[in-house]
């Protein structure tokens, strides 16, 4: 039986407490095989990761039409090895979603 994303609180907290800053440079093994995905800054990292876990398809759709989600561009890498960068990471098998620090308004 699958369960209501919205109410998964379970996986949320697991999602949450899994999830880390790591340098770029640690992550480039994961983007040589395809299965690194950028998440927008405007969404919650934690949502998005259990919205895939659900297999949501509509909201990760949704996500992907808008340019708010997609697998991590060369551009992007190559970005991040230069300026050394760290993001948020959490892992959704097969992928590994990243995101950029949040920046204040």
């Amino acid at each position: 039986m699958q369960l209501n994303p919205d109410k998964d609180i379970e996986l949320r907290q697991k999602v949450n407490r899994e999830t880390a800053r790591l340098p770029w440079a640690e992550l480039m093994r994961h983007f040589a095989s395809g299965n690194v995905v950028w998440v927008a800054d405007e969404l919650d990292l934690v949502e998005v990761a259990v919205r895939i876990s659900h297999d949501d398809k509509a909201s990760v759709g949704q996500w992907m039409a808008a340019g708010q989600i997609a697998k991590v561009s060369d551009q992007q890498a190559q970005g991040w090895l230069e300026t050394e960068a760290e993001l948020w990471a959490c892992v959704v098998s097969p992928f590994i979603l990243v995101q950029q620090q949040k920046r204040p308004h």
